[in-house]
């Protein structure tokens, strides 16, 4: 039978608990984090969730990252992705040099189309094939916007660096998907465009998130908001503010606060009615899919996982629907499956994840802790599951 990582989530935060020489009992007072739940998490017997880790993070004073033992370093390498993050971080560097005199700029148009192209692609989850080209563009949509300083220079550069805040964070380089999204700002200030501005908001808040910083994270949509009224009104404005709110939604159903959470989540219902499906609109994917899509989200986030599980049953994934999104919500039920003991399902939600966007589901937290949870829970375990757990790394 296929054991148990040795450092899954659970051993990492035993580990650093004892490297600060906290009891159990001490750790779960200090986190608020019910004491049979800690122990259980330690032991490997029930996967953390991202509150549990991100609450327990803050008690330890580490990042979740710490925690979640991200980025999967060994498992980078194996794909040869490793070598790829320091030309994207060294792309970043250069934001502020000026035009670079041994780079000459195409045509604005085929750089827009290259970026366009890359958008797409990381939604597709081929995220390798992103990280190898996307430091090359943003070196040459630099140059092209300090030697040609207009708007549209200004905001391809920064759709450049929104895609390698996607590379980044897909892969775990938290940190530099904080750096690209300082960068995505730098630029859409000096694109005066409040729409990207409120999609930069929305990304900023998911990072806090991730972090377990719901409040601050909540004052950045808020933020967002207000600055998309500066926006011309339309499907773009509309589109960015219902995502704005489906981000709130899990926010808040991450505290625990499901009459926010539901708040929220009418909202950008109504708002769905309006735009529809628009999927291709700054590749948000959003529309009356996503917001379903983000009820069975909330749902697991409050730990309804009946409800997620029955939520998520009556749900038809559009065919055009990216990849990567599709990827992640059968992430998401699979673990609310998990949880309610339909293991079975659980498992074939976790390969239609890797089906949707293999890179992707490689390297989802979400995956791996649903992965452990289901090796604990199930003691005759199908060949298939095992190779999973090998494609994993774990």
């Amino acid at each position: 039978m296929h054991a148990l990582p040795h450092d899954h989530t659970g051993a990492r935060i035993k580990r650093l608990r004892l490297e600060r020489h906290l009891t159990q009992r001490a750790l779960a007072d200090l986190s608020l984090i019910p004491y049979s739940t800690l122990t259980k998490t330690e032991q490997g017997v029930i996967p953390a969730s991202p509150h549990v880790i991100a609450t327990l993070a803050r008690a330890l004073r580490v990042d979740v990252a710490t925690v979640t033992g991200q980025p999967y370093v060994t498992e980078l390498r194996a794909d040869q992705l490793d070598v790829l993050i320091r030309p994207i971080r060294e792309a970043l560097d250069v934001y502020d040099l000026g035009a670079d005199p041994d780079i000459t700029p195409r045509a604005h148009q085929l750089l827009a189309d290259d970026a366009e192209s890359l958008l797409v692609s990381v939604r597709a989850g081929e995220i390798k094939q992103v990280a190898s080209q996307v430091p090359g563009l943003i070196q040459e949509a630099t140059t092209a916007a300090h030697a040609t300083p207009n708007r549209d220079s200004w905001l391809l550069l920064a759709s450049t660096y929104r895609t390698a805040y996607d590379v980044a964070s897909k892969l775990g380089f938290y940190d530099l998907a904080t750096i690209a999204l300082a960068r995505m700002d730098w630029a859409a200030q000096r694109g005066s465009d409040a729409v990207v501005g409120g999609m930069y908001r929305y990304m900023r808040a998911l990072t806090y998130m991730r972090d377990g910083q719901y409040r601050t994270g909540e004052r950045l949509v808020s933020l967002g908001l207000r600055t998309l009224e500066q926006a011309d009104q339309g499907r773009e404005r509309d589109v960015m503010a219902g995502q704005l709110h489906l981000g709130a939604a899990v926010m808040a159903g991450r505290s625990k606060d499901e009459s926010r959470a539901t708040g929220h989540l009418n909202e950008a219902e109504r708002i769905a009615e309006t735009t529809g499906e628009a999927v291709n609109v700054h590749w948000l994917a959003f529309g009356p899919t996503n917001v379903q899509v983000h009820r069975v989200s909330v749902l697991a986030e409050l730990d309804e996982y009946g409800q997620a599980a029955q939520t998520a049953r009556g749900l038809t994934i559009p065919k055009d629907w990216p990849a990567s999104r599709r990827s992640h919500h059968y992430a998401e039920v699979a673990r609310a499956q998990m949880w309610t003991g339909d293991l079975d399902e659980s498992f074939r939600n976790l390969l239609k994840a890797r089906k949707a966007a293999p890179q992707q589901a490689r390297y989802h937290p979400t995956v791996r802790e649903t992965y452990s949870g289901l090796e604990a829970a199930k003691r005759q375990l199908p060949d298939t599951f095992l190779s999973y757990g090998t494609w994993l790394g774990a």
